[in-house]
This record gives C-alpha cells, structure tokens and sequence, in this order.
C-alpha cells in the first residue's frame, strides 16, 4: 500500500470553483429568501426590516432566524407581544413557517445572473468542475435546482447546509465539495460568493475567495434597480460593499460572476508560483 504525503507547495492550475446560489449564480439580489423571512415574522405580529433580513443572509436558514431574533430591536418586538424573549421554541416554530414558505418562493427566483452560463461554460473549457453551497436546505433545492437546471445552469456539485454538521461560515460544505468533485489541495479550489459569511466559508476551508458586490445581498437590488440607480450612487454603493468585503479576507472582489473569469487567470498565475490563500496578498 502506497502513502503520499505532500511536501510542497502546490503549483497546479485551478481545479475547481464552489459558487454560492441566491445572488450568485441565480436571483440577482439576492430577492427571495428577504420575503420569505419578512413574511415568517409577519404571521408571528413582528415586522422586520429588510436591512434586518439581509444581515444574515448566507448563514444555514434556521441559524439565520437565529440570529434575526437575537437582534435587539427583534427581540424587544418579540417580548412586547409576548411578554418573553424569543427562545429555541420559538425559532423552531418560526423555521416551522420558513421553510415550506421557503420551498414555494425560491422556483420563483430561480432565473440566471447575467453571465453566469458563459462563465460557467468556459470554466469548464478550462477542465475546472463546478461546485455549490447554499444556506437552503435540500427540501430548497430539491425545488431550485430542476428550475435552474431547466435555464441552462447545473453545476457538478450541489451541498446544503443541512448536509452537513453546520453551515457557514464553517468550512464543512465546501470540504464535501472537495470529496465530491475529488479536488486536492483545497488551494486549488476558488469560492465565489457575495456574502461576508461565503467569504468566511472559503477562508476556513483554505481557499481563495472572489466576493460579489453588485449582483448579490451586500446592494440587495434586482437588476431592474440596479439599472435604474443614479450611477454616482451605485459606485459609491459598490466601493463600501468591497471594503467590507476586503476587510473579511475576501482576496478579489469583483461586480458579479461576469468578471470572474479573469481572477481565475489570475489565481493560477499566483500558484505557478507558489504562492497560497494564507499567504498575505501584497503579491
């Protein structure tokens, strides 16, 4: 029986990329999941922001609503209509509301973001397979994926949060990723995604990792908004959302998956020469 222990650093092309879903790969805005979780709240006589939403938005759903009654002003809410803070209970019965409601919406935002077919297609032109992690469950994706797949879009891998021990931004869905499409080292893998918690995701997992500041929850607009925005606006929009970004580790930051496919160019010039995720980006 052989053993192989690796010595080196690793100095291959990219082999592999692991692509967020909702404003991503598909729902530019990140726009479904926002409603849903509004209305769960609704049946319970609390009202939440948008911008109460989408501060979570990428984390595992039922830590996501977790995290929502935790909020302050959530839980003041909670406790003026009940008289107790929320509790596990009262997240079970929310999720109870979320995810059938959750399963219904999502086929309705299921269409494509602007290039993602082309980048895709030519991604795998290059011999690289395509993986995905979403913070759905897979009753969610059991729903998305045939609506997707009817578009033009199925990647080689498909990971939920409930597949694993934890969602993001443990590293767990994309190590199943690596073992599914059977990539080593994890710096040969890329994860794209356009939330802070995606960014997190890949850096635990030792990958390098592309944020997403235009198409997805960071500007939470639809591409009709978007189109519509004052440009001087949505520069200055975008220029926050990368600092963010930047600031969580991401190592590029780009507008959306239409620009991805020169930072790939760009990561395998990086490996040649030997250079890793961990290793500080001033090269």
């Amino acid at each position: 029986m052989s053993s192989f222990i690796r010595k080196n650093a690793y100095t291959g092309p990219v082999q592999g990329v692991v692509l967020d879903w909702a404003g991503t790969a598909v729902d530019f805005g990140c726009m479904g999941p926002v409603e849903v979780f509004r209305e769960s709240f609704h049946l319970f006589g609390i009202d939440i922001s948008v911008a109460e939403v989408r501060q979570f938005m990428g984390l595992m759903k039922k830590d996501h609503i977790r995290h929502l009654c935790r909020l302050p002003a959530v839980s003041a809410r909670w406790r003026e209509k009940f008289g107790q803070l929320p509790d596990e209970t009262d997240v079970e019965a929310l999720y109870a509301e979320t995810e059938p409601m959750m399963v219904s919406a999502i086929a309705r935002y299921s269409d494509p973001i602007p290039g993602l077919l082309e980048t895709v297609d030519e991604l795998r032109k290059s011999g690289i397979r395509i993986g995905s992690s979403t913070g759905y469950t897979r009753p969610m994706m059991e729903i998305l994926v045939p609506a997707v797949h009817q578009k033009g879009y199925q990647p080689d891998a498909i990971v939920c949060s409930s597949d694993t021990p934890a969602g993001r931004p443990y590293p767990w869905m994309c190590f199943q990723n690596a073992i599914q499409l059977q990539i080593y080292p994890m710096e040969a893998m890329v994860k794209i995604g356009d939330t802070i918690s995606d960014i997190e995701e890949g850096l635990n997992a030792g990958m390098w990792t592309i944020g997403l500041t235009k198409s997805g929850n960071s500007l939470g607009l639809s591409l009709d908004e978007t189109d519509r925005m004052d440009p001087e606006i949505l520069k200055n929009r975008l220029s926050e959302i990368e600092i963010s970004m930047r600031e969580a580790g991401a190592h590029y930051v780009v507008e959306g998956i239409w620009a991805c496919l020169p930072i790939i160019s760009d990561i395998n010039k990086r490996l040649y020469r030997g250079k890793q995720p961990l290793m500080p980006s001033s090269d």
